[in-house]
């Protein structure tokens, strides 16, 4: 079964469970995926492979959690919760996130091979990295420690 199928049936199941949260959010993501199929030509009904439905939940979960901060910024603690569950419903369906000491030894063996000695190298550490973890960990993620390992 593929990821936007899954989804689509997880919708039918919240529906009827009468979850509102997930239901949304679930409505708005396979909205997104339309958009997405219909921009690239291939009709609203056209079916994304699981590797595209994936970078458009990985966006959108980064939304949600950017949304989230700022609304906890603005002392909106009531929206930032909501954006957080909404987060929380599409990370589901993203692949398991990479552990902190296992990614740290993908860094420092790049940082290794690469050769690279200042955070000027950051670029060529960072897209090794990105290739070598695919959707196991948040580019956000993999930055900051690329950048500190770089900065010493």
């Amino acid at each position: 079964m593929s990821l936007q199928t899954q989804i689509t049936d997880d919708l039918k199941t919240s529906m009827k469970a009468r979850d509102r949260a997930r239901t949304s959010a679930l409505r708005m993501v396979l909205a997104a995926m339309k958009n997405k199929a219909t921009a690239e030509g291939r009709g609203p009904q056209g079916e994304l492979s699981d590797e595209e439905v994936q970078g458009l939940l990985a966006t959108e979960v980064k939304k949600r959690r950017e949304a989230a901060d700022a609304y906890r910024s603005a002392g909106r603690a009531e929206q930032a919760a909501s954006e957080e569950a909404e987060a929380e419903v599409y990370a589901q369906y993203l692949p398991e996130q990479m552990a902190d000491e296992e990614l740290e030894a993908i860094v420092d063996a790049t940082i290794a091979e690469v050769g690279a000695t200042s955070p000027r190298e950051m670029g060529q550490v960072m897209q090794a990295v990105m290739g070598a973890v695919g959707k196991q960990a948040e580019g956000s993620r993999v930055s900051a420690l690329v950048k500190a390992k770089l900065t010493g």
